[in-house]
């Protein structure tokens, strides 16, 4: 369930009751008059269950309110109430496969924002991945996983294509390009410092490293193993799965594949640069197609799922 606060100016609050009254995956519902000093108006607050959000959220984008007035959500953690038990039973679908359109524009917008935390994080995962390659660990390997970034603003790519979203396109798609290629940048330094040092050498690159080796190597399973991990991951913002994120980052090999190709670019060892470069490309297309795709069936389910309450017939937004 979700805790909705809104601003509405003057004039506009019967409008708003009106919607709310109209839906029944609406409870709680509370307003106050003239309460609101900046922005002015009168203050509505109300509970939604997940499954009927979007649509009750889309009806009052539509009033205007985002200039005029504002919309706050919140995420309710546990609700003892009738109404809202209610709420649910009379709602169609369930909560848990429920999207959220505007929670997951905001959500992944915030993770597509190139902040220094984000390159200083992609920078240490890509050293870490980087030493993984020539020590040959795939404990690495799982560590430079967990800390990579990146999945922040494919999502965010992903969400951008699948509601065309231009800004958002263009955010995510530049913190990935800037992302990825500042911290390359970063850990050949890394490789050549600790050359220097006699920490690494060329020769670890060259030797044979059977159990990390398929990261240069790339097959049809390479393309299947991205395609699902998109697939996971974008069903695991959508239905607020976090811990699945988790298992979601451990399967695929963006950040690997990238330190791999740089260790190989720094050592002048072509033939690996370039199947490390495949990898990247195979893992980072196959989670956005999967991702796109994903949403797009979440969202075409939603719409026939839920009838408008207002129109009384035909899909929600």
């Amino acid at each position: 369930m979700l805790h909705v606060r809104v601003i509405t100016p003057e004039g506009v609050s019967e409008r708003v009751r009106e919607i709310l009254a109209a839906d029944d995956a609406v409870t709680h519902v509370v307003v106050l008059p003239g309460v609101a000093l900046s922005p002015a108006g009168d203050l509505v607050e109300f509970d939604v269950v997940r499954e009927g959000a979007s649509s009750v959220l889309d009806r009052l984008r539509e009033l205007g309110l985002e200039q005029d007035g504002s919309i706050v959500v919140e995420r309710v953690d546990a609700a003892l109430s009738e109404a809202a038990d209610r709420a649910a039973r009379n709602t169609p679908g369930l909560g848990v496969d429920a999207v959220v359109w505007h929670e997951i524009e905001q959500q992944t917008g915030e993770e597509a924002q190139l902040s220094a935390s984000y390159l200083a994080f992609m920078t240490i995962a890509m050293i870490i991945a980087a030493v993984r390659v020539l020590l040959d660990q795939p404990i690495l390997i799982v560590g430079s996983m967990v800390v990579g970034p990146e999945f922040g603003p494919l999502a965010a790519l992903c969400v951008g294509l699948a509601r065309w979203r231009p800004v958002l396109i263009r955010r995510s798609a530049l913190a990935l390009v800037v992302g990825f290629v500042a911290a390359m940048f970063l850990t050949v330094g890394a490789v050549w410092l600790l050359t220097a040092f006699g920490l690494v050498d060329r020769s670890m690159l060259l030797a044979e490293r059977p159990l990390t080796d398929f990261i240069w190597r790339p097959d049809a399973l390479s393309w299947v193993i991205g395609f699902l991990g998109g697939v996971a991951g974008m069903l695991s913002l959508t239905s607020a799965k976090a811990g699945t994120l988790v298992g979601v980052l451990i399967s695929v090999t963006t950040i690997p594949a990238a330190a791999n190709a740089t260790v190989a670019l720094g050592y002048g060892v072509r033939e690996e640069a370039v199947g490390s470069a495949l990898q990247l490309l195979i893992n980072v297309v196959a989670i956005v197609l999967a991702g796109v795709l994903t949403l797009l069936v979440q969202r075409l389910l939603w719409r026939f799922l839920r009838p408008d309450p207002l129109k009384g017939s035909g899909p929600a937004r």
